[in-house]
This record gives C-alpha cells, sequence and structure tokens, in this order.
C-alpha cells in the first residue's frame, strides 16, 4: 500500500470514464493525476464493462490509501424525432415543418414526435430545439395529433434525433426503465452518488431517492440533481433542498438557453448550492478541445479558473478523458489551474464573496469559529471526526483557508465527501473518549502529511461520540514528532 500526498488544493476534480480511459492502467494514471472521483456515463456502455471500472477504481482506493467517490450519471428521458425516408431531410430556413404521431418516415415537411405527452401540452410560441438546437423550431399551431412549426433556424434532421423542450413542463418521469435497471446496477455494484439527468421538478427526486433504499431501510448512496432546464432553475431552492449535491449540466442548459444567459445562471447555481452547505459540481465543455488536442485555449483556461474563484466544490471532465486522445493530460491541466488558481493571495477573499451566516445551531456556530481561528492562529489542518458527514459539509461551507481532514468510521461516508470542497477523507476505526480522539487525530494528521512537529490543529467533534448531530466540542493541538506511530487505526 503506498499514499499519495494531499492534493495542494480544495476543489476536486471529477473524471469521466469511457474507452480512453476504463483501462486499470489509466484509471490509475488519472488518479494520480490529480482525479478525486469518476462519473461513470450510464448513457454510454453496458453493465459489465462498467462493473470492471467501477472495480478498478476500488482497487485504486486500497493501493492508495484514499476513497475515491464514484457518480454514476443516469441518462434520463431523451426526446426523439422518429426516422426519414432518406435517413435525413432539409428543412427550409423559415419554412413550416410538421411534427405529428404518423409513424410513416418523413421527409422535409414532416416527421414523427413519438411522445405523445408533448401533443395538446405546447402552445403557440413555444420553441422545439432539434439536434442541440442547431434546429430551432417555433410552434404555430398545436393539437392533440399535429404540431405546426415555423423554422426559424432550418437545416439538415436526420433520424432520431434530439429534441428539447425548453419553454414547457414536460409531464414525463425523470427516470426511465433503462434508468431504473442503471440505478439498481449502480446500487449493486457500490456507487457513492447517482447524477439524476433532466430534473425538472422536486417529485422526480423524491422517485429516486425511494429507489436507492437498501434492505436496511438506509440510503445506499447520495443524490446529486443535474440542473439542465430551465424548469429546474425555477424550482431550483426546492430541488437543493431535496438532492445532497447539485451538478450545473452546462451542456444542456447552454441549449435551452441562450448562450449568454448561462453564466450568470452558473453563479447562481453555485451560490445558492453553497448556501445550503452542499456540494456542487460545475461541468460540461470545460477543457473541451483537449479532446483532440494535448494543450487547452486560453479561454478554457479562465473558466476553469473562474469555477474555482466561485467556490464550486469540484469541476468535471467529460468527454475530454471518456473519449479524448489526452485524458492524463486534461486532468493534469485542470489540476494545475485549481492549484495556481488557489494560491493567488486574493484567492480566499474571493472565494467568501458570498456571505455565508452560520445558521443558529451550536455545529454552526463552531464551524465558524474554525474558519475564523484559522484565519488568526498559524493552523495546519481542521480535523473533523463525524459518522455522516455533516460536519464536514458545515466546515466546507465555510470555505477555511486551511485544509479539512475528514476522519469517519464510515468508509461511504469517507467517499462521499471525497467530491467535498477542501475534504482529505479518511476511513479510520471509531473513537471513544476526548483522548482517543486527540491523539487519533494528531496521528493521523501527521500520517497524511497535515503538519509536522509543531503545527498546529483544530480538532471538531461531538460528544457523546457517534451520536449523529451532536458536535458541540472545538480544541485547538499542538503536534509533535513523536506522536506518529504505526498502530493500526
Amino acid at each position: 500500500m503506498q499514499k499519495l500526498d494531499p492534493r495542494g488544493r480544495k476543489v476536486k476534480i471529477l473524471a469521466t470514464t469511457g474507452p480512453a480511459s476504463n483501462s486499470p492502467e489509466m484509471l490509475r494514471r488519472l488518479f494520480k493525476a490529480g482525479a478525486d472521483a469518476f462519473r461513470v456515463n450510464m448513457s454510454h456502455g453496458e453493465h459489465a464493462q462498467h462493473a470492471k471500472t467501477m472495480a478498478a477504481i476500488r482497487e485504486l482506493e486500497r493501493e492508495f490509501y484514499r476513497p475515491v467517490a464514484i457518480l454514476c450519471d443516469l441518462q434520463g428521458p431523451k426526446l426523439r424525432v422518429g426516422s426519414f425516408k432518406d435517413g435525413k431531410a432539409v428543412i427550409r430556413h423559415s419554412g413550416h415543418f410538421t411534427l405529428d404521431r404518423n409513424p410513416e418516415p418523413g421527409d422535409e415537411t414532416r416527421v414523427e414526435l413519438p411522445h405523445p405527452e408533448l401533443f395538446g401540452l405546447l402552445e403557440k410560441g413555444q420553441r422545439l430545439l432539434i439536434n442541440d438546437g442547431k434546429i430551432r423550431l417555433r410552434v404555430i399551431k398545436a393539437d392533440d395529433e399535429k404540431i405546426l412549426c415555423s423554422a426559424e433556424v432550418g437545416g439538415v434532421i436526420s433520424d432520431r434525433k434530439g429534441v428539447n423542450v425548453p419553454d414547457a413542463e414536460i409531464p414525463i418521469p425523470a427516470l426511465t426503465e433503462k434508468d431504473r435497471k442503471d440505478l439498481a446496477f449502480a446500487m449493486e455494484n457500490g456507487a457513492d452518488w447517482i447524477g439524476l439527468s433532466f430534473v425538472q421538478r422536486p417529485e422526480d427526486l423524491a422517485e429516486a431517492r425511494k429507489l436507492m433504499v437498501g434492505p436496511d431501510g438506509k440510503p445506499r448512496g447520495a443524490l446529486c440533481a443535474k440542473i439542465e432546464k430551465p424548469m429546474a432553475v425555477r424550482r431550483l431552492d426546492e430541488l437543493i433542498e431535496m438532492s445532497d449535491g447539485i451538478m450545473v449540466a452546462r451542456g444542456d442548459l447552454g441549449v435551452e438557453l441562450e448562450p449568454q444567459e448561462v453564466p450568470p445562471l452558473q453563479k447562481k447555481i453555485v451560490n445558492a448550492t453553497r448556501l445550503k452547505g452542499k456540494p456542487v459540481i460545475v461541468a460540461t465543455q470545460m477543457l473541451e478541445s483537449m479532446i483532440e488536442s494535448p494543450a487547452p485555449t486560453r479561454a478554457e483556461v479562465s473558466d476553469v479558473a473562474n469555477a474555482v474563484y466561485d467556490g464550486a466544490d469540484a469541476v468535471m471532465l467529460s468527454a475530454e478523458t471518456a473519449a479524448g486522445d489526452w485524458p492524463e493530460e486534461a486532468v493534469t491541466i485542470m489540476h494545475k489551474i485549481a492549484v495556481q488558481v488557489e494560491q493567488d493571495e486574493d484567492y480566499v477573499e474571493r472565494v467568501r464573496l458570498l456571505d455565508t451566516p452560520p445558521d443558529p445551531t451550536t455545529a454552526d456556530a463552531l464551524s465558524h469559529a474554525c474558519m475564523t481561528i484559522a484565519d488568526t492562529v498559524p493552523i495546519a489542518a481542521i480535523t473533523v471526526f463525524t459518522g455522516s458527514g455533516s460536519t464536514a459539509r458545515r466546515v466546507a461551507r465555510e470555505r477555511p483557508s486551511v485544509p479539512m481532514l475528514v476522519l469517519t468510521p464510515e468508509m461511504r461516508t469517507a467517499r462521499r465527501t471525497a467530491l467535498l470542497w477542501g475534504a482529505h477523507s479518511v476511513a479510520t476505526k471509531d473513537i471513544g473518549s476526548f483522548e482517543e480522539m486527540i491523539a487519533k487525530g494528531k496521528r493521523m494528521a501527521l500520517r497524511h502529511g497535515f503538519g509536522t512537529a509543531g503545527s498546529k490543529l483544530i480538532a471538531l467533534a461531538g460528544v457523546p461520540f457517534g451520536t449523529p448531530g451532536s458536535t458541540n466540542l472545538l480544541h485547538v493541538v499542538t503536534l509533535k514528532g513523536d506522536e506518529l506511530d504505526k498502530r493500526e487505526d
């Protein structure tokens, strides 16, 4: 067993697996380059391959003695047009085009829309975006059989292209039959997070939560709501409340909204999630050019840097690591960008531009005190003893200037907090007394590179130990060189 040094940054990197990266050797390289967590995209690939990938990630945990989060991302419902006589057709700019329920192959004037729930729902003036917005239709008239549209932007349309409906709440569940099977697979194979796609309303999350409960009645994973539809933005606060974390899925947001609307919306989502003390991931096209190029554009570097300055818990690589030519290089450059930003003398001030006043609870008051003490006294790290991870989330919400060493007896908690800002998670044996807590905190800090002899640590925990929600103890200790021993923790 070997150990990696602490990453030297607080923001986390989530790398998507795929044909370019799902071999054990490449996963190992990505992990060593800086990936803290891996996303398994259930839209592509077979369960057999996903199981091998997840098993290989667990081997990395054992090899490097560091918990790794696995996020299984569900495909969600996909709206698609039917097929065409010649496999494709051309829709004329400003011409009329009809979507109907006729299953016969389409042509340049019409095509089937095999989604009966849309008929009778759409109204005059609403938009239909096809093939990621490359074709833009505006509804002229809609009834239970046909939707007559004007083509604001025409072009080539081919079989089974996707359809986005940004102006209406579609009465379809967020979980398809495929999603239910994929979710069951993810739970059986120990996924730590589930990414729920095309969320529109809180009820979508409630359905997924029920399916994530294990035989013991406890949740088997954390739920991440992907914000990618305007309807979700309108109910953002409810969705944050119902979820364990949020992903800013800028790809589909950029299709359903005007491009210039996405950057301020990204900041709004990040801030709203941070205020609730839950992890927020910024995703999609962050280093897109590195799918084919060994170096990113300057604009992409600035995009990643801005997400780090905004205080996002994690930044995500998609096709760059899943199918790109330079997966390891993409992780490496994202790591370098994050480290450089966090070394900026103005970083702490900028990441705290969002005011996160503590709730009127002892746990929040102590978490806020950790930040204040670390700003006042030279502190090497904050050691947080937690069973559920809630104390770690409270401390991370304050964005302290020093790293957080999360010590927990629950491996699933250690894995989930691998996506949490500033957290270095360690699964360790439980503690039973104050003296044991202090001694173990010192040992683990020295063992994992958080301080040396003479360094000060903040210890945060709850007494009685093992009682969820009992955070009520803060203690500052000084490390001694002889406190590191070889006992099993």
